[in-house]
């Protein structure tokens, strides 16, 4: 299979479901910023398996409604990071890009609201020339869309919609399965010392040289304080005085002041979307949060601390997600919000330094607070924006 994602061949599979030699597709090389075509239905579905699925990443009916769509690339998905075991980052073989603003919007599941964005494999895209207008990208999605399948009928297109659940769990739950169910299996171990894959994080146009510097240097400032424990709190200390001086936050893997096991407050604001808040600033956050930098079960990670003291708009409250270990649904039972614009930027996050996904934080109510809107401001950054360095 590795020789086979190295030279990207592609299986192509007809819509009866037969079989055809494999045919060399030359890979597009896409970078950030360069404009695609979505592929017509029956071209994407030629490719896929029984499972619906290339290369063992699903093409979900969520992405349907882009075929004969132009798009902008926002990064190149050669690599992402491990959200199932956690265990760093991991590499996408053959080609793959996430699209800009183009995420799952969770119908075909169940609902589910993480918003992840999705990963277009090459085969399923087409290089596209300039920005087409509205017409004529119109004209393209309506003539490339054809009439839905009906259930059964034995197509590829069936595979799709198979492939959103598996055999139904306890109690006749559902197990959903997406591209972050699978992602272990569409995906290879990425060792952080692999220095190729900051290459192609610049090569690609995905993270900016300045930008790809200071996480270099942040990282190994860090793993001098995990390395060397008799000077660690002498780094952090230096570390958190001279960000004091610039007016920026402390060291943002600094853990919380509650003990942990022990109760984390919480406040009730009853945010919904549109509304402005203020994302409180770190030295209030490390109260609400225990040493394992938790509150109430939901994790402070560090890539929000740049967002301290921000204001930024309500997305959306946060009811329910899949969870990508298990493929059950998980409903929340207490306050979580996302913010539009407030994004992972894999800055400070071990070993998946630059991981191009840009997950959707959750937030609770007692880290934000009210803002007027007549009073606000709000400049977050966009979703394409501040992992660039730009």
């Amino acid at each position: 299979m590795s020789v086979c994602h190295a030279l990207h061949w592609k299986t192509e599979m007809p819509l009866e479901m037969g079989t055809n030699p494999k045919l060399f597709v030359l890979p597009l090389r896409l970078k950030a910023g360069d404009w695609v075509e979505v592929k017509c239905q029956a071209e994407i579905l030629a490719t896929l398996d029984e499972n619906g699925c290339l290369d063992c990443l699903p093409f979900m009916p969520e992405m349907l409604k882009y075929c004969g769509s132009r798009q902008k690339v926002y990064k190149r998905a050669h690599k992402t990071c491990d959200t199932i075991n956690y265990s760093g980052g991991r590499r996408m073989p053959g080609g793959a890009v996430h699209l800009e603003g183009v995420r799952c919007d969770g119908q075909a599941h169940g609902g589910c609201q993480a918003e992840c964005l999705i990963f277009w494999n090459e085969a399923w895209l087409k290089r596209a020339s300039g920005i087409a207008n509205a017409c004529d990208c119109e004209r393209a999605r309506l003539s490339c869309s054809g009439p839905p399948e009906s259930k059964g009928s034995g197509r590829v297109d069936d595979g799709v919609i198979r492939s959103c659940r598996r055999d139904q769990g306890v109690g006749d739950e559902p197990l959903y399965v997406c591209q972050a169910t699978e992602m272990l299996k569409a995906t290879t171990p990425l060792p952080w010392w692999d220095l190729r894959q900051f290459w192609e994080d610049w090569r690609s146009g995905n993270v900016s040289l300045t930008c790809m510097l200071r996480g270099f240097a942040f990282a190994g400032y860090t793993a001098g304080l995990m390395r060397l424990p008799w000077l660690g709190k002498w780094f952090k200390r230096l570390y958190n005085r001279t960000s004091r001086l610039l007016g920026r936050p402390r060291h943002p893997r600094t853990s919380g002041r509650i003990a942990a096991g022990a109760p984390t407050p919480s406040r009730q604001l009853n945010l919904q979307a549109k509304d402005v808040v203020r994302v409180k600033d770190f030295e209030e956050i490390l109260d609400t949060i225990d040493s394992n930098y938790r509150n109430r079960g939901l994790v402070w990670d560090a890539e929000m601390a740049p967002y301290c003291g921000g204001v930024y708009t309500v997305r959306k409250r946060i009811e329910r997600i899949i969870d990508e270990k298990t493929g059950k649904m998980l409903k929340f039972k207490s306050d979580a919000v996302v913010l539009e614009g407030v994004i992972c930027q894999a800055k400070y996050s071990d070993c998946r330094h630059f991981c191009p996904r840009a997950v959707y934080p959750y937030w609770r109510e007692i880290w934000l607070e009210r803002v007027p809107e007549t009073n606000s401001a709000a400049g977050e950054p966009g979703p394409q924006g501040d992992q660039n360095g730009s």
